[in-house]
């Protein structure tokens, strides 16, 4: 399912316009993207989804077209987990 997708499926499940609900599904992207970027706290959707903002420490690896090693340095990824409805949906439950 793509975006427009998404957001037909959206719009007419809650009986809004399709404009209405893309503003809604930007504005959650926007929400989210904004906490996770700050670190300071994770996003729960309880039963869901949840996002966290985790840290990844610098590492060295390994060019793979020459063998050389390189240093990665630290940074910051994303955690995405599925909560327990999600999971159980998956299963077809």
């Amino acid at each position: 399912m793509n975006r427009s997708e998404l957001v037909a499926a959206l719009a007419e499940r809650a009986e809004v316009t399709r404009k209405d609900a893309d503003a809604v599904l930007a504005a959650f992207a926007d929400i989210v993207g904004d906490i996770v970027s700050k670190g300071d706290e994770k996003v729960t959707i309880p039963g869901f989804l949840t996002f966290e903002r985790t840290h990844r420490a610098a590492r060295t690896a390994r060019n793979p077209q020459t063998g050389e090693p390189i240093q990665i340095p630290a940074g910051y990824s994303v955690k995405v987990s599925a909560g327990s409805k999600l999971k159980e949906a998956a299963k077809g439950n």
